[in-house]
């Protein structure tokens, strides 16, 4: 990519979402608009499901989220950057050796599971004692 084009692109990131890599657990809420012309509303609804893949930078940046909803796989693909994104929420981290975990489609039930990663707390503040 250009210099001049990744320095304009740069200023258009959004800096609000968490840190998230694939195998974590994430809810995303989306807005979305219901019915026509005046009685248009807008409402947000979550989407909760493991990150499969990231693929992209700056705002071409995207990433997928599959969940399992009355037995049936349902993947869907978020841009990162997007104002149709309200926020995200990292519900549990998980631990997998991928970047993609397109194997997952063909797993069901227990052999779906990905292993949980317990984050360690950080220490707020070292006190000395001089």
């Amino acid at each position: 990519m250009k210099p001049i084009i990744a320095k304009i692109q740069e200023s258009q990131v959004r800096k609000d979402h968490p840190v998230f890599r694939p195998g974590d657990t994430v809810r995303v809420h989306v807005r979305l608009k219901e019915g026509e012309g005046e009685k248009e509303k807008e409402r947000i609804q979550p989407f909760e499901g493991v990150v499969m893949s990231r693929r992209g930078e700056l705002l071409g940046e995207s990433f997928t989220v599959r969940r399992v909803s009355f037995g049936v796989g349902v993947e869907r693909i978020f841009p990162v950057h997007s104002p149709m994104i309200s926020s995200i929420e990292v519900v549990s981290h998980g631990r997998v050796r991928r970047a993609k975990l397109h194997y997952l489609r063909a797993r069901k039930g227990k052999a779906a599971r990905i292993k949980r990663v317990e984050a360690a707390e950080k220490p707020t503040s070292v006190e000395s004692t001089e």
